[in-house]
């Protein structure tokens, strides 16, 4: 069995990749949703596709520290509530990474509908929850508003965890072997 929490090198480098690109995606790859600060998220796509492959440690540092980063480089400074909401929501897609089967080549129809079982309830915890219930105490934003930001973000950020994840996780999948695709020569 896969260790969830296991932290080597591998998890390290792909952590500063995934941190890195979740960043850029984060401030110039985004749609429009009409909610004021809102938008859909690509950033969350990559993140899910990190989580599954490297772990809820490695999900949860790439997308805490890829927002961090892009809100600091946009507006001067973090909005930690949603900061914190995103690393909860790629934390929680990470728990998923011991059961799927990526690595051994393969991404069915059961590891997609667990992936984004997973993703769904990430996303509903942390918009829905976590940074509408931060804004209000840390930030004294109207309850209103937060609640219909966050309900929005985690409509839209499983989409993108949804389609760009699974997407990237049905592809990386296809550049492993199979297990048992290899026999022996007679």
């Amino acid at each position: 069995m896969k260790d969830v929490f296991k932290i080597n090198t591998k998890t390290i480098v792909a952590t500063g990749l995934g941190a890195a690109l979740f960043a850029v995606l984060f401030m110039f790859v985004k749609i429009p949703t009409g909610i004021p600060e809102t938008q859909i998220q690509t950033a969350y796509g990559i993140g899910a596709f990190f989580a599954a492959l490297f772990g809820p440690i490695a999900g949860a540092a790439i997308a805490f520290i890829g927002h961090a980063v892009s809100d600091s480089v946009q507006y001067g400074s973090a909005w930690w509530s949603w900061v914190v909401a995103s690393g909860v929501s790629c934390f929680i897609v990470g728990l998923v990474m011991p059961k799927l089967h990526v690595e051994e080549g393969s991404f069915g129809k059961q590891d997609v509908l667990l992936f984004n079982v997973f993703q769904i309830i990430g996303n509903a915890i942390a918009w829905i929850v976590v940074a509408p219930v931060l804004d209000i105490v840390v930030y004294s934003e109207p309850v209103n508003l937060v609640f219909t930001q966050g309900v929005v973000a985690a409509i839209s950020n499983a989409v993108s965890m949804g389609v760009i994840g699974s997407l990237l996780l049905l592809l990386y999948s296809k550049t492993k072997s199979s297990k048992g695709s290899l026999s022996a020569e007679d």
